[in-house]
């Protein structure tokens, strides 16, 4: 009996361990992620083109708020960023009630609800959207791998 209870204490421990270790794995990916989309959200601010830019992968598709098309170009990234980040300074982005998806421990998707903001004619302006990244880690870098943005329906 005294054995029994041993065994099953020690059972009952590895397995405790073993989840814990898997909540570990996927906590830090999610964190990883959520970095990339903090540091975007701060070359937006900062209005910095060459920062932002480089959060992208090479091969990252894109839809803007403004785009008209699907960009998958670092070229068509640099252009939307260089024109939008240009005007309305002060600019700034926010993430707000977002939900953040570890699907393997190289890629995560951010989705959620944000704010943008920027200055125009002296008055400050928020437009609330609908935000996605799709965040995968290449050769141990997190990258976006495909981001959209769209504007909140008035009603």
């Amino acid at each position: 009996m005294k054995t029994t209870w041993i065994r099953l204490a020690g059972a009952s421990l590895a397995c405790g361990l073993a989840l814990s270790a898997c909540r570990k794995e996927t906590a830090a990916p999610a964190a990883e992620a959520m970095s990339v989309v903090q540091r975007w959200a701060k070359a937006f601010n900062d209005s910095d083109v060459d920062a932002i830019v480089g959060l992208y992968a090479p091969d990252a598709s894109f839809f803007g708020t403004g785009s008209k098309t699907l960009v998958t170009t670092p070229d068509g990234i640099r252009s939307y960023f260089t024109t939008g980040l240009s005007r309305d300074k002060p600019r700034g982005a926010e993430l707000l009630e977002h939900s953040v998806k570890v699907i393997s421990d190289d890629v995560v998707i951010v989705t959620g609800l944000d704010r943008v903001s920027g200055t125009k004619d002296g008055q400050v302006y928020h437009a609330d959207g609908r935000v996605t990244f799709v965040l995968e880690r290449r050769a141990g870098t997190w990258q976006i791998a495909h981001f959209h943005r769209s504007a909140l329906p008035a009603t």
